[in-house]
């Protein structure tokens, strides 16, 4: 397989993948930044409790 016909197969995979957006309809940003905000501070709140000595 040769640099020219692998790179060809890229961008015609890429160019299929611009019809679709990449985001499935039931995810929405704002509750995945949500969860992904409040898993952070509870794994901050779990860490400052374990660092009592400092």
């Amino acid at each position: 397989m040769s640099f020219h016909s692998t790179a060809a197969q890229l961008v015609t995979l890429a160019a299929e993948g611009q019809e679709h957006g990449g985001n499935h309809e039931s995810l929405s940003p704002y509750l995945t930044g949500g969860a992904a905000f409040v898993i952070l501070m509870l794994l901050l709140w779990v860490t400052t409790r374990f660092n009592r000595d400092r």
